[in-house]
């Protein structure tokens, strides 16, 4: 789900916009993420992804308007540049699954979409890359372990310490991951 996706589903679930939360936020003297975020769950009763949306809206309005390339190149900068080629190899690899995928860049992340569906996520660090991928009813293994906490968007994770490791097994959970959106 893109972040204007996120932002939209909460009006239609709410009725109110950013401009109307940004105002009752500030009538609250909340200025913080994670209190922005537990007041959206608590009195909306939204989950924490739509929540998470609405504060970072709230907190950084210029985000939405960067584009996607600038944000892919702030997620990959200084020692998490050395996964940029294996990032930009793995989602030409993806693309290659149908003319319906797209990314939606976070601050951290980056989430691989097909249409408004989740596929998986990339989020580098200077020594892994993390994978996430969504994938229900799959058990998780050894490799593919379950997400958990790390990022209830997905549902497995499995850490790349070396390109090599994006193999056809990774491939094969990604396009599962695919095939299951939508």
């Amino acid at each position: 789900m893109s972040f204007q996706a996120y932002l939209d589903s909460v009006k239609a679930q709410t009725g109110k916009t950013v401009a109307d939360f940004r105002a009752q936020s500030s009538e609250k003297g909340l200025s913080k993420h994670g209190e922005i975020v537990r007041w959206l769950k608590d009195e909306y009763g939204l989950g924490h992804g739509h929540a998470t949306a609405v504060a970072a809206a709230l907190l950084k309005p210029e985000f939405k308007k960067t584009p996607k390339d600038e944000k892919v190149d702030a997620i990959f900068s200084g020692k998490k540049a050395v996964w940029k080629d294996t990032y930009e190899k793995l989602l030409a690899a993806v693309q290659d699954f149908g003319d319906d995928v797209d990314i939606a860049p976070t601050d951290t992340y980056v989430s691989v979409l097909r249409g408004r569906s989740k596929v998986a996520i990339v989020q580098p660090g200077a020594a892994f890359l993390d994978l996430g991928i969504k994938r229900r009813g799959a058990d998780a293994t050894e490799r593919f372990e379950a997400a958990g906490t790390w990022n209830s968007m997905v549902t497995h994770r499995v850490r790349i310490t070396d390109a090599a490791q994006i193999d056809a097994e990774v491939m094969d959970w990604l396009r599962a991951a695919y095939e299951g959106a939508n």
